[in-house]
């Protein structure tokens, strides 16, 4: 380097020509890096915002609003049984009044075990395909047939109704100890001595549970929300609660 008469510090060529090199491959890294920091930082909020959408779709897909969405006309007798307060009067998938919404399962068990349309529906896909054509083509009833416990548990699990309610998850305990904790009763309703009868029967998830019982027993009691065996029966013929054919959904 030199200086000039007025003390200025004068830079060969050939050494300005290699920093400015060096200072343009240094802006040009410092490019790269900012671009790879960039597309870090954008396929991090792409990953962030398809797991919170996932994440919410999954949550949506277990509640009532999902199957209304998807099967609007099937799903609406259902939704106000779901919604409804136990300990309040409601109405049934039928539109009949209910003294007590606790005497609907669907309603009781949203609000005492935080359970969805998910806890008890687990459809397969061969099922789920099936009452998409039925849907489409508008061969279904207007509220849906209902199912008993073994229908729905050739879609959970392979074994007897009763178990659907008495597992691990749900009522932990066999029917012998059922039976027992309304051993003080006057009349038992969970003595098993019909065992042709599972909880199914007299537990209804959207529509008044049934105290089967008063079929034979006059003396029975009906709790709250809960009707007796003869106003089902009227129910169940009026409205064709059950399928006229087996279900062959799960085989």
């Amino acid at each position: 380097m030199t200086t000039d008469d007025n003390s200025v510090i004068i830079e060969p060529e050939e050494q300005a020509s290699e920093r400015s090199q060096k200072e343009t491959a240094g802006k040009k890294q410092r490019k790269k890096i900012g671009r790879f920091y960039r597309w870090q930082i954008v396929l991090v909020v792409v990953i962030a915002v398809v797991a919170v959408s996932g994440l919410g779709f999954y949550k949506w897909h277990e509640s009532p609003s999902f199957c209304d969405a998807i099967c609007h006309n099937p799903q609406d007798p259902y939704n106000p049984t779901y919604f409804a307060e136990p300990g309040q009067p409601a109405t049934d998938k039928w539109g009949n009044d209910v003294a007590n919404a606790r005497g609907m399962l669907s309603a009781a068990h949203r609000v005492e075990a935080d359970s969805n349309c998910l806890s008890c529906h687990v459809p397969t896909i061969k099922e789920q395909l099936t009452e998409g054509v039925e849907w489409v083509t508008g061969n279904f009833y207007n509220p849906l047939s209902e199912r008993s416990l073994d229908n729905l548990e050739r879609w959970k699990a392979n074994s007897k109704g009763e178990y659907f309610c008495l597992n691990s998850a749900c009522h932990d305990m066999s029917k012998e100890e059922l039976s027992e904790v309304y051993a003080d009763w006057d009349r038992n309703p969970h003595s098993w001595h019909h065992t042709e009868y599972t909880c199914s029967d007299c537990h209804k998830s959207h529509r008044a549970s049934v105290m089967v019982c008063s079929q034979c027993h006059d003396d029975s009691t009906l709790p709250e929300g809960w009707i007796s065996f003869e106003e089902s029966q009227q129910l169940e013929t009026t409205y064709i609660a059950y399928d006229l054919e087996p279900v062959v959904y799960g085989k």
